[in-house]
């Protein structure tokens, strides 16, 4: 073979081989890019005809069973990845925290709040709001003394709302609300107010309806298909609502600024005020009035409704469980007797601990979490998530995931309980989410439903109206953006004339 012959084998050979590498690279970042699987989406309108719309949850945790803990979901013209179970979603929310750390861009609260705020910010806005917000919280006293004496206080006053009704039915969501609405109302304005003050009543309904709103059909259409807004008019009720609450708080932002003692600051937009003077020169300024109203709003909002819908189910299953209601008044007795409860009483309450656990875990709040978004091209359980996809982790796919809870259908405080009664913590417990993106108001949250719950069980039994059986009470939950229960009346017994 002559030398010409041998160097064009050899590069053939070389080319082959180069082609063969080729191949395989191609190959593997072909393996790299399989997407999620789910159901075959139709034109424009994606899974829309198979979507629940009043409990489009309910739908997801049917198409897990079939596709598995990652799969996709056409919404509209916009893919969505569902990522179901608590091994999967504590590995994203943990594990990959960062890839999965941004707030997706939903419409409606978009539309809302611009961005802004904390729930729903995005990027460095996000980060400055939460890192101002939780440090004021810890300044206002949120897991110290000082708030847990302003919860008992507004315990006190529920209390004597409720004795009022001497034992006759009465609803409880309304005052419940507000009661709720007063913690928070204290930290983000400094003051409580009265529980038929028209005003704040106003407040309590605006935030009331748009919840439920945001979780309306016509929400979830507006959300897949933004440009037919002028044929859904939910966003503008919404819109108007927003824009009434957030008139309130600018009322309320100027009489603090007329009084605002800067040696002093009593309260989160006393805080913000002072942040805002100092930073007044900066190039980047995120604390402007766009960034308060948002920051309110979503406090106020979020440490009302989820804490009071949480406290109304729980009274709503202590009822409908009358031997676990006595087995917590009980051990109430037991433990501190007619003495207020306080926070330091937890740990000798191992059996109302459980049970309150467990009400959240049934409540199940906040079903589909809030939306999170993706801040690159993420490699996740082998499936390729390109950057800018919405994800939705399925909180309760993880409460109720059949791997972490003997009865998961089921109200079982045991699920929180060892074989000797102790307390036992549970990590696929997460009602609050985990990771960067968890509830800044969780510690607030978890003292507020102890001494809430704790100081109403130890002065009332709570019953259902004559005639109706504990039996027949509806679990069945009313529609919206959280899981509330529908209205129920009930009886609050003094503890004397119940026994």
């Amino acid at each position: 073979m002559s030398a010409f012959d041998s160097s064009a084998v050899l590069a053939l050979l070389g080319l082959i081989l180069v082609l063969i590498l080729k191949i395989k690279v191609l190959m593997a970042e072909a393996s790299k890019q399989q997407s999620p699987p789910g159901p075959k989406p139709l034109p424009v309108i994606g899974n829309l005809h198979i979507l629940n719309l009043k409990r489009p949850y309910e739908t997801m945790l049917e198409l897990s069973k079939k596709y598995g803990p990652v799969y996709s979901i056409q919404m509209g013209p916009r893919k969505v990845v569902v990522l179901s179970g608590y091994e999967t979603v504590k590995d994203a929310l943990i594990n990959y925290g960062n890839q999965f750390g941004e707030r997706s861009r939903v419409p409606i609260f978009e539309r809302l709040f611009d961005g802004k705020g904390i729930a729903f910010a995005h990027g460095e806005t996000w980060k400055t709001m939460r890192r101002f917000s939780l440090t004021t919280l810890r300044n206002l006293g949120m897991g110290k003394r000082i708030i847990e004496d302003t919860i008992i206080e507004e315990c006190q006053h529920l209390i004597q709302n409720f004795e009022s009704h001497k034992g006759k039915p009465f609803e409880i969501k309304k005052v419940l609300n507000a009661s709720v609405a007063n913690v928070i109302v204290s930290v983000l304005l400094g003051q409580r107010f009265d529980y038929q003050d028209p005003q704040f009543l106003r407040l309590l309904n605006l935030i009331g309806e748009n919840v439920k709103l945001i979780g309306n059909p016509g929400i979830v259409l507006f959300n897949m298909f933004p440009i037919l807004g002028f044929l859904l008019r939910s966003h503008k009720t919404v819109l108007r609502n927003r824009d009434e609450l957030f008139s309130f708080i600018r009322m309320t932002f100027l009489e603090h600024c007329y009084n605002l003692d800067k040696n002093d600051p009593r309260s989160l937009i006393d805080a913000f005020l002072l942040r805002q003077q100092e930073e007044n020169d900066t190039s980047a300024n995120y604390f402007n009035e766009e960034n308060l109203l948002a920051l309110v709003s979503n406090l106020f909002a979020a440490g009302t409704e989820t804490t009071a819908s949480t406290l109304r189910w729980g009274i709503i299953l202590m009822m409908r469980y009358p031997e676990v209601q006595k087995m917590v008044c009980d051990e109430i007795i037991k433990v501190v007797g007619s003495a207020q409860p306080r926070i330091e009483h937890r740990t000798q309450m191992p059996y109302t601990d459980a049970v309150i656990h467990e009400i959240q875990r049934v409540a199940n709040i906040l079903p589909m979490g809030l939306p999170h978004e993706t801040t690159t091209d993420v490699l996740f359980k082998n499936y390729y998530i390109p950057k800018g996809t919405e994800v939705i982790t399925l909180l309760t796919s993880v409460l109720r995931d059949q791997t972490q809870w003997e009865t998961p259908e089921a109200f079982n405080p045991t699920h929180f309980l060892s074989s000797e009664g102790r307390f036992v913590k549970k990590e696929a417990f997460m009602p609050f989410s985990v990771g960067r993106r968890m509830c800044a108001g969780e510690p607030l949250a978890k003292m507020e439903l102890f001494l809430f719950f704790t100081s109403l069980m130890q002065k009332f039994t709570f019953q259902p109206p004559p005639g109706v059986s504990h039996l027949d009470l509806d679990l069945t939950p009313d529609i919206g953006f959280t899981i509330q229960p529908r209205p129920h009346k009930i009886c609050a017994l003094p503890r004397a004339l119940a026994l």
